[in-house]
């Protein structure tokens, strides 16, 4: 019965989670016993696993590329987003049936508050003016997909819990307090500072403290400001060594794969759907591509960026980040926080470029070590999991190849990133018990879906959207015991 109901549901759903490109669909004589041969054929059915179509693939090669001259400053070279083309660590609730009127009605309300939306324009006329037939044609290829929610107010990028609770309390300003006193000793103590931030870092405090552990930054206070000079304007000269060569026909698959996912990076969040900083994530990324032929640029290392450009963002913003204007900063302060967005991005890929290399060997063993870590802590998922055929790849994929980001809010990811950055190994071995306790957080909720494409849904659009400081701390916590228990007890981690 539930090999049935997952031929059915693959029927119904062929675009979710993943679909084939096109030309290349397999084809099955016996899809009842068919899996995937070799992970590749997974990962080329799933790289997608957030579109919906491919009608802006198709406007990219239409429409040429615009040039533009670097460093000298920010240019517009990004395509329009579609927010309805991808979610960002939200979590699909379906909605009542819906006529074509009403939900034509309704994106044509949509494009219409895009283009006031705090006095900006967010999309262009074209969109707004789309003729009746495409749009519906568009919404009918959407028909089989879950609604997407308005994003709520509580889903915003600032540091606030999920509860409400004041942003300053006593504990809160003494911990800032140390967090200060550390960061202002001439030779800041590294182990000391990691010990303060596991439990989270200050918003005050967060971009140096990030700079620091990411191993960015020296802990001699005297030596920071030549290190970021020599760094950042070593990063100048990379993009005018390599950014010209993005046109080059060896080079050009890359950029074009990576001005296509740019504008799916966080589409419900105005800040990353401003040229600029679409233009900036081009730059990082097809720069870091060129640096590290090994990897190269895959799908996933996109959303790595943006943790980091927020962080050193809010250096210089008070107000909401996400609502920021880019553009108003100084020239020279756009670049140093795309240069110091790409050294530590960059940090961070040197500690699990695996997951990225040629067959992706890292998020192989990573799949593996999950499901043997889920057998031993809960049995009964495990099984469950093993009687509705539900394998691990599908789902825990994008687990390892985004870091979480697709299935937490941007605010939760960052929380999170502290801890990572204060662990040893933080990004590599600590996320994997971070992987299990965010899987056993769910039991309930698993245990309750009794077919295959219930299963599948629920693990892949987890509702984590009004998570806070709060439930990824306790998150985080259940991930440290786990890791106690079984990382410093091996013979505990096999049967």
């Amino acid at each position: 019965m539930a090999t049935e109901n997952r031929v059915h549901f693959w029927r119904r759903n062929a675009k979710v989670p993943g679909r084939y490109p096109k030309d290349t669909k397999p084809k099955f004589n016996n899809l009842k016993s068919k899996k995937a041969s070799s992970f590749h054929e997974f990962a080329r059915s799933t790289n997608d696993a957030w579109d919906i179509d491919d009608e802006e693939d198709e406007d990219f090669l239409r429409t040429p590329t615009p040039t533009s001259s670097l460093p000298s400053g920010p240019h517009s070279t990004s395509t329009q987003n579609q927010a309805g083309d991808t979610e960002g660590g939200m979590s699909y609730r379906p909605a009542p049936p819906r006529t074509d009127s009403q939900t034509l009605q309704d994106v044509q309300d949509e494009d219409t508050e895009c283009i006031h939306v705090n006095g900006k324009v967010v999309k262009s006329n074209s969109e707004a003016h789309l003729n009746t037939s495409s749009v519906r044609s568009t919404l009918q290829k959407q028909q089989s997909l879950p609604v997407r929610p308005i994003i709520p107010l509580v889903a915003r990028i600032s540091d606030q819990n999920a509860s409400g609770a004041p942003p300053m309390t006593v504990r809160e300003k003494s911990r800032l307090d140390k967090f200060k006193q550390l960061l202002a000793s001439p030779n800041t103590d590294l182990e000391e500072l990691r010990k303060h931030s596991w439990s989270g870092i200050p918003r005050e405090v967060r971009p140096i403290t990030w700079r620091l552990l990411s191993g960015y930054l020296p802990a001699n206070k005297e030596r920071r400001e030549l290190v970021l000079k020599r760094k950042r304007e070593e990063y100048y000269g990379f993009i005018e060594q390599y950014y010209h060569s993005r046109t080059d026909e060896h080079y050009k698959d890359t950029y074009r794969q990576i001005h296509i996912d740019i504008p799916r990076t966080n589409p419900l969040i105005p800040l990353f759907q401003q040229p600029v900083v679409q233009e900036v994530f081009e730059r990082i990324l097809f720069i870091w591509a060129i640096r590290h032929p090994a990897s190269g640029y895959v799908q996933g290392i996109n959303d790595l960026v943006t943790p980091f450009f927020v962080v050193f963002l809010s250096e210089f913003v008070t107000e909401d980040v996400e609502n920021f204007e880019v553009s108003a900063l100084p020239l020279d302060t756009q670049r140093n926080i795309e240069a110091d967005s790409f050294w530590c991005m960059s940090k961070l890929l040197d500690g699990i470029q695996d997951n990225y290399t040629f067959a992706q060997p890292g998020i192989q063993n990573k799949v593996k070590a999950l499901e043997e870590l889920v057998s031993r802590i809960d049995e009964d998922i495990h099984n469950h999991f093993k009687k509705y055929e539900v394998e691990y790849l599908q789902f825990v994929f994008r687990w390892m190849n985004n870091l979480l980001m697709r299935e937490l809010p941007l605010r939760c990811t960052i929380r999170l990133w502290d801890t990572y950055q204060a662990e040893a190994e933080g990004f590599s071995h600590f996320h994997l018990y971070v992987c299990a306790a965010f899987l056993i957080e769910w039991r309930k909720e698993i245990l309750s879906m009794v077919d295959f494409q219930g299963l599948l849904m629920l693990l892949q659009n987890l509702p984590t959207i009004h998570w806070g400081n709060e439930e990824v701390g306790l998150l985080l916590a259940e991930a440290y015991r786990l890791k106690y228990m079984f990382a410093d007890a091996p013979s505990h981690y096999k049967r």
